[in-house]
């Protein structure tokens, strides 16, 4: 605490009776000079063997670790750091120094990611998958392994934002004015296109060429998928551009690709699941054997490894 004696004049004592005393003298005015207390911790102490991770830390972290709310994104981040501190403790531990590689571009590692790398290399050893693991991975999955459908199709578009409700509605009329004329008179479809699509496509009477997934928006590619061969759409499709009418002209079924074509890809599939798997075991093989405070590593919260 700071005391400050203010000694008044009497003329000053005279403007202020109520700070009057003895001989013109004021009592010493007390100010509180003392430092505010610190704001409590947005979270916990987080420490591995009893190594604190900063909250600063956690929170730079938390950016990397996208979550419906705060407190999800620093959970995960604080597991990563955790996780990230058991390996370099036990890089500590095997007395490993840091080499940092370089990447293809140029980019080289930072030490403690170099760390990490070499105590993983050291503590495991992942066989690769075997020709018959691969086949039989392959029956099982066949759908993961087969080209794109293919479809060969035309449409209109009656272009309309969706922030513009009265356009929209209009729009949505006069598709569903056009699908009725079309259904009845289908040789019209070019004719109309090249008169009133809004698609660039217009200009080869709305003819799109092939397409195949990813092509169009998700709207369209599940109409798409509903239609047979020659067959309009009954009904105007919405999209975020507006209204479509589509035309299904031809389909290319998809093929299923032989198994020599994708051996060696399901080959690093298998390998990379089964070293992801092999590391959460390890990581847990740690934590069991750590003293963490802060942080519940275990496998509801989340994969150990990031």
């Amino acid at each position: 605490m700071v005391t400050l004696v203010n000694n008044l004049a009497p003329k000053e004592q005279a403007a202020n009776p109520g700070a009057a005393s003895p001989a013109g003298y004021d009592a010493p005015v007390k100010l509180d000079t003392s430092v505010p207390p610190k704001p409590k911790p947005t979270m916990p102490i987080v420490s591995v063997n009893d190594v604190v991770i900063p909250e600063t830390d956690i929170l730079e972290e938390a950016q990397n670790h996208p979550a419906k709310n705060p407190g999800k994104a620093l959970r995960a981040a604080a597991q990563a750091l955790v996780v990230k501190q058991l390996l370099l403790q036990q890089a500590n531990e095997l007395g490993l120094q840091a080499n940092p590689e370089t990447d293809g571009d140029g980019r080289a590692e930072t030490e403690e990611d170099a760390l990490i790398r070499m105590v993983i290399d050291a503590e495991m050893t992942v066989p690769a998958a075997t020709e018959d693991e691969c086949l039989r991975y392959y029956d099982n999955n066949r759908h993961r392994f087969s080209s794109d459908d293919i479809y060969q199709a035309r449409h209109i578009l009656l272009v309309a934002s969706p922030t513009d409700p009265e356009a929209r509605q209009k729009a949505k009329a006069q598709a569903e004015s056009l699908t009725e004329l079309l259904i009845e008179e289908p040789g019209r479809f070019e004719k109309i296109a090249r008169e009133m699509s809004a698609c660039s496509s217009s200009q080869q009477g709305g003819n799109l060429g092939q397409i195949t997934k990813g092509d169009t928006v998700p709207e369209f590619e599940a109409s798409l998928e509903t239609l047979r061969e020659g067959e309009l759409s009954a009904e105007p499709v919405e999209t975020p551009f507006g209204f479509h009418i589509i035309a299904l002209d031809r389909k290319i079924a998809g093929e299923c690709l032989p198994f020599d074509h994708v051996n060696e890809r399901i080959s690093t599939w298998l390998q990379a699941a089964s070293w992801s798997r092999a590391v959460a075991q390890y990581v847990s093989i740690l934590a069991g054997e750590a003293k963490i405070v802060g942080v519940d590593l275990t496998p509801s919260d989340g994969p150990l490894v990031q």
